[in-house]
């Protein structure tokens, strides 16, 4: 496995790669152009630790080969599965962010302006998934992906914001390590926050690296 693979291209050809990825917080979807040398020595990660956690991985019935799926699969995947798990997700999060701001708000490790920020993420992804689903899935299910160019670019820069939405996110919650002693309210505020860092990641990889890419080349 050669170092200069892209970190998208990792991720697409190798099933569970992005666990591995997001276990080493290096960023296959928004990020994904760079190759694994190259952010490794960013983050100032072995990048031999990488690739004997990516040789190891084993491929099981549950790593779906998206790459090759038709696109009207993928497109209503995407719309069945992360954007209705999202729909559900966000309230949850914000309402426990909220609890645990104002129940421990003498705390020095309380993660202040959490909930605010879910809230503008919620808001944010509401009318991203919307615009998606009315406009460019139907073009892509209907064979027109080429005639969403502009449409498509749009979504691909709200996923920088999106990325960028993230980091903020692990900055505010302390990467999701609650202090010794923290509630049960708190720990389950950071599990779901993990769990929606690496579904939105999940989600972006797919839609930008196999499902608008193969759109646009028609």
């Amino acid at each position: 496995m050669k170092t200069q693979t892209s970190l998208s291209q990792l991720a697409l050809s190798i099933p569970g790669a992005t666990a591995v990825l997001r276990k080493h917080r290096l960023d296959f979807c928004c990020g994904g152009k760079v190759s694994l040398e190259e952010a490794c020595r960013e983050r100032n990660i072995d990048v031999n630790t990488v690739l004997a956690d990516l040789e190891a991985l084993e491929v099981t019935q549950e790593n779906k080969d998206w790459a090759n799926k038709p696109l009207n699969e993928i497109a209503d995947h995407v719309a069945e599965f992360y954007h209705k798990r999202l729909r559900n997700m966000f309230p949850e999060l914000i309402w426990l962010a909220d609890k645990v701001e104002k129940v421990h708000a003498d705390h020095p490790q309380t993660p202040k302006g959490l909930s605010a920020h879910l809230q503008e993420m919620h808001s944010d992804m509401l009318d991203h998934m919307t615009k998606e689903e009315q406009i460019i899935f139907p073009l892509i299910k209907n064979g027109q992906g080429t005639n969403a160019y502009m449409p498509i670019k749009v979504m691909q820069e709200d996923h920088v914001s999106h990325g960028a939405g993230l980091k903020k996110l692990r900055q505010l919650a302390f990467d999701f390590i609650a202090p010794e002693g923290a509630c049960g309210t708190w720990r389950s505020l950071y599990k779901g926050l993990d769990l929606l860092e690496m579904e939105l990641m999940d989600h972006i990889h797919l839609e930008n690296n196999i499902l608008f890419m193969r759109a646009l080349q028609g």
